[in-house]
């Protein structure tokens, strides 16, 4: 089924909005604490695949549970800036030849370590696009 069929028009939104990007971050929980981490994403179907490194153990706190992913251009020149935020339950996959390369090249180390890729399927549940106009406006300090 075409994701067209499967989407509100934010979704769909978001999917395009996404496919512009590379990274994320996924939020979990371990041990009742909140953690964030870095992930690479693609869209496929109606879910977002995520790839992340293996070794400290996120994969196994987001496994059937409800986790939070957010990518975003924030950091663009654009006078305009989108963040998506997806809510929705991850579990592990292996995704399909075609899908692994679509992820890209992998890093060659994460925080001194060899890279080993895990894979994570996010069914959404929930799905926001956030904007931040900043056309037409000059720069202005402000006082903190």
């Amino acid at each position: 089924m075409p994701i067209e069929d499967l989407c509100s028009t934010e979704e769909l939104r978001a999917v395009e909005l996404l496919s512009r990007v590379r990274h994320g971050r996924l939020a979990t929980t371990m041990s009742a604490m909140l953690t964030v981490v870095p992930a690479r994403h693609i869209v496929s179907g109606s879910f977002v695949l995520l790839r992340l490194h293996r070794r400290p153990g996120y994969h196994h706190a987001c496994a059937g549970t409800v986790v939070a992913y957010g990518a975003d251009d924030l950091d663009s020149a654009a006078a305009v800036h989108w963040s998506v935020q997806i809510t929705g339950t991850a579990e592990l996959t292996l995704p399909a030849e075609e899908e692994i390369v679509r992820f890209g090249p992998s890093p060659r180390q994460v925080d001194g370590e060899p890279f080993e890729p895990v894979y994570m399927r996010l069914t959404p549940r929930f799905v926001t696009v956030h904007t931040l106009d900043y056309s037409g406006q000059r720069h202005q300090r402000h006082a903190g």
